[in-house]
Order: structure tokens, then sequence, then C-alpha cells
């Protein structure tokens, strides 16, 4: 990779790669052919977008891009079974996982099933007492007064606890949790991941397959006669969770985030619409606001609250309701945060100390298994590296791991499971779960560092990519109009990130207890505001604080900033640099 502006080492210690020439040029030549802005031409170009697929790739629709639902084994099983319990009254349970997908893929099936007449019992595990995934009490308990249960974003792997349900009730797993040699002994597994699938639809969510799979079961009405409930206003569900657990924005996902904004934009369900609300947002929303508001607003019930909180936020149909749960949900969240920053001081002393350059990992003793998944995606951020934290309580061992892009975090995980290493583990490439027994946390840290090295070395190390140089004069309203033309941006599809050479910084000030807010100039141009979250908790902060009145090279990403119903660009900033 091309070093760009000749940033060896920024302020936070990373080397600057560009688009290399040819890049450059073929990006140059899409511009030219398909009438597009250059920063819009280099974002497609990176994806291979050609100049005849520029006008669909900028227009995602869910009818061009969605796949058949058959596609994947189980389906039409799944979906002739949910069809029947329906029409003939049984009594349904949705079993599902206490996070944003797990809430998000329950509220859509319970939707779907109020716009019929019918309702179902809702259960979600509490993540201290019962752990991840269906546990065989929970399973015998819904076996004895449900015929159906539907497990969504969880049970793939869950063998010994759906076998209790048998002989007293069916069970049919919506998951996208990567699956092992065996399925459990169901009725039906619908999940892309399986190990029997060919992985083509594997960036889905377990939203995203809830979906299909009413998708089909729609078609089963159809045939039978029956009305059909309406799908598309569901798709604010899908689209939050699909950004939420940080599904590759990607195919049929770009088409279920872009529709599912725009019903969002209309404020239509009240659980979203108190959400949005508490978290004080007064614009438009957009897939930042989705995974750094919302999205951990509703983890927060599963996290330290009651699990089933988000779910139950999510399905409501009631304002006043939905303004409690979100109003709960917003104070669990700030207890969240309190406990997080705690834990997080001492998983980023431990990971420094220990220096791994490849995996980062910490673990502490009774660290609150409902942060540990969110202090490794800090430390994640924090050192650029793959990350696991573990803390542990009774004797037993519960962490979290995040990935980076290229590493397969959730298969490694799963390898240290079947070596013997942990007594537990699984999930997908960037977000995984494991149980181990306190004495083998370094031999199995130590196996998963020799797994992913590779991988990770690959990938550059800490290298910052830039998509190319952007001219202050060209930071403007339209500019961000067009580049979300090309979004929506997330997971797989990273915003691009612009450098701005030679800016003055005019003023720079701490906005709350770790971000900074800043103010920059290019001489004879007006001022940018610019915004760094988190800049306080390293490096970055205090050299931005320091650097008033000088020039810095910025690295950062275009977005819009409402205040007072004024709207105004502004640079949410990444990185910076010494300018000569």
């Amino acid at each position: 990779m091309t070093t760009f502006l000749d940033v060896e080492r920024s302020l936070t210690g990373r080397r600057w790669t560009g688009p290399d020439p040819a890049g450059e040029r073929i990006a140059e030549g899409l511009a030219q052919a398909a009438g597009l802005p250059l920063p819009v031409a280099r974002i497609l170009a990176a994806r291979g977008v050609t100049p005849e697929d520029a006008p669909g790739h900028l227009d995602p629709r869910l009818r061009d891009l969605l796949p058949d639902p058959l596609r994947l084994r189980d389906m039409g099983l799944a979906a002739e079974r949910l069809v029947a319990a329906v029409t003939s009254g049984e009594r349904i349970a949705v079993f599902a996982d206490y996070d944003v997908d797990g809430g998000a893929s329950a509220a859509l099936i319970l939707c779907w099933l109020r716009a019929q007449g019918r309702d179902a019992t809702l259960y979600v595990p509490d993540r201290i007492d019962e752990g991840y995934g269906p546990n065989a009490p929970a399973i015998d308990r819904l076996a004895q007064n449900h015929t159906l249960i539907v497990c969504v974003d969880c049970g793939t792997l869950s063998h010994e606890a759906l076998a209790v349900a048998r002989a007293r009730a069916d069970v049919v797993v919506l998951d996208h949790h990567q699956g092992g040699e065996t399925l459990p002994p169901v009725l039906a597994v619908v999940n892309p991941n399986r190990a029997d699938e060919d992985g083509a639809l594997g960036h889905l969510c377990a939203a995203g397959v809830v979906f299909l799979t009413l998708v089909q079961a729609n078609r089963v009405l159809r045939a039978q006669g029956a009305p059909e409930p309406d799908l598309i206003p569901l798709l604010d569900l899908v689209a939050l969770a699909t950004v939420a657990d940080v599904a590759p924005l990607v195919g049929v996902n770009r088409a279920f985030v872009r529709q599912g904004l725009a019903i969002m934009a209309r404020r239509a369900r009240p659980g979203l619409v108190a959400l949005s609300d508490v978290a004080r947002l007064d614009s438009a929303p957009s897939a930042f606001h989705l995974g750094f508001l919302l999205g951990p607003r509703i983890n927060a019930g599963g996290r330290v609250g009651r699990a089933d909180l988000g779910a139950r936020c999510l399905s409501s149909t009631d304002p006043s309701e939905a303004g409690a749960l979100a109003l709960e949900l917003d104070a669990l969240n700030r207890e969240r945060r309190a406990i997080e920053g705690m834990v997080r001081e001492a998983a980023l002393a431990q990971a420094e100390a220990r220096d791994d350059p490849v995996l980062s990992w910490a673990a502490g003793e009774d660290w609150h298994p409902g942060v540990v998944g969110i202090v490794a995606a800090r430390l994640k951020e924090a050192t650029g590296r793959p990350s696991v934290v573990i803390g542990v309580s009774g004797g037993v061992g519960k962490g979290s791991a995040r990935s980076v892009p290229g590493v397969d975090l959730g298969r490694a995980i799963q390898r240290l499971e079947a070596e013997g290493l942990i007594t537990r583990g699984g999930g997908h490439a960037m977000a995984a779960g494991l149980t181990v027994e306190p004495a083998m946390i370094p031999a199995a840290m130590a196996r998963l560092s020799e797994l992913v090295a590779g991988a990770v070395q690959g990938e550059g190390g800490d290298a910052l990519r830039i998509s190319g140089l952007l001219d202050a004069r060209a930071a403007t309203l339209d500019m961000i109009e067009a580049l979300d033309r090309a979004g929506p941006f997330g997971a797989g599809a990273p915003a691009p990130r612009f450098a701005l050479s030679g800016q003055i910084i005019e003023r720079a000030d701490t906005m709350g207890e770790s971000h900074l807010r800043l103010r920059t100039r290019s001489p004879g141009l007006a001022p940018l505001d610019a915004v760094a979250w988190g800049a306080m908790q390293g490096p970055l902060g205090p050299a931005l604080l320091a650097a008033r009145g000088r020039r810095l090279h910025l690295a950062g990403k275009l977005e819009l900033s409402v205040w007072g119903g004024r709207q105004r660009v502004r640079l949410r900033l990444d990185d910076a640099a010494e300018a000569p």
C-alpha cells in the first residue's frame, strides 16, 4: 500500500496508506464514465463496481437483491410449520438472544403474528443466570405449554437443550451463528452458516434470516388464499439488527439498511421513536445512529437489566409503554457505561502490559459479564487487533471476542473448543463468545493467538486506510448527499475516510469525559467543525489539545451535524499527523 501524505507515524502511531496509482486510474475512469464525483467513484471502484453496475449500486432495491428464501436449507419446512401453527391457533413461543439482533428478530415474528391476530410467548434468557442460548430447564417449561418453539439468533449448537422438547413441541431454529458438523435434533434449522450451506448468504444477521422466513411464510399464506401481512414496514427492525450486529453491508444487507432507514425516518414504530427521543436523535437516522445511539440502549437490558426489555420495546404498539421501556433502557445504559469504564481501564492496562502483537486479551475477577463484549470492542478499537475480554466469577470464565476484518474469530474459537482448551465457544467471524476454566485462560489465549496470527499479519498491522485527499472546499452538504448514495456504510463497506492536508487547529476543547470538539481551517476558507469521539481515552486527544495554532493533516469521515434545526458539515476525526 502507498504511504499517504508521507505519514509514516501519526499522532496515534499509525502509518497512513492510500489507493495505489492503478486504483486511482480506475476511479477516475469510473467517475468520467458514470458521471460521478471522484470521491464517490473511489468508493465504488474499491468495491469492484463497473460503470454499468453503478446505477444499481447507488440505488439498491430490495426486489432486485432479495434472494429466494428457499436457497436456505430447511426454509420450506420452517415456513410451512410456522403458518400451520398460526392457522390452527397453536401456542407459539419465541426464544430469543438478549442482544439487538435477538430482540429485533423476536420483534419481527411477534409483529408478523400480531398482524394475523395471533400472539406468542416471548422468552429471553438472563445473561448471568442462564447464559447465551437455549437451556434445558427453560426449553422444558416452554415445551409443556407450547407446540411450537421458534429460536431466533441462537440454537444452532444447542443440541442437549433442544432435545428436551422432543415428543411435546416442534422446534424451529432461525440463526446465523456458525454451526458444527451435526445439527440439533429439531424440526428445522435455517442458518446460512450451517456446515452444509455454501455460505453465499453468510452475511445475513439473524433478523435477515427471520425476514426471509417471513417472506416464504407469506408465500405459503398466498398459496392458501389467506391474507399476507405487509413485510415492508418491518425493514426498520432488519436494518437496526444488521448494523448493530456488525453484519457486512453487502448484497441484500445494503437494501435492508437503505430501505429500513427510510422507514425508520417515518417514526411509525413506537419503540424506535421512544428510543430515538431518549437518545436525543433530532435528525433522520443513519447507520451510525443505529450502531452507536440506539443499539447500545437496546443492548443495555440484556447486559445489566432485564433481558427481555429490548425485544418488548421494539415490538410494543403502545407509545406510553414504549416510552417507559425506553427510559428504563436509557437508565440501564448509563449504568452500563459506568461499569464498562472501570472494566475497560483495567483491561487496557493488562493488554498493554502483555504486548501481544497479534491478539489483545484481558481477564479479571468479577468483571460484569454484561460489559465484557463492549469492552472487547473498545480494546479492539484501541489496539487494532482481535480482542478477548473474560470475566471470572464462581470459578468460571465467560468472555466475549471481537475481531478485525479478515480474521474469522468465531471459527478460531470453535477450534479452541474442539481442542479442549475451552468448555464452550462459538459465534461468527466478527464476534464470538466463550466459556473457559480460569486455569486454562493463558493456554487458550496463547493458542488463539497462534490461530489468528497469519490473518492478522496479512491485514497490515496498524496502518490507517485513507480513501483519498479532499479539498476543504469540497466538504459541503452536496458532497455528503453524493456520498450517502454510495452507502449505507458499516462493516464490510466502510465509510470513506478522507485526508485534509495542512489544517490549522483553531480550537480544541474537551466534550464530556472522553470526547474532543475542534474547529479547523484552511487558509482563506471558512472553518470546519470536527469531533473526535473517545479521543481522550488514547493519545489522540491530548496531542490535539496541545496542537492549537499548529498545522496538521487530518483524517476522518464527513458527516451531517444537525443542531437547532441547522444542518452543517462536520468531520468525524479518526487520526491526525504533523504537517510539514
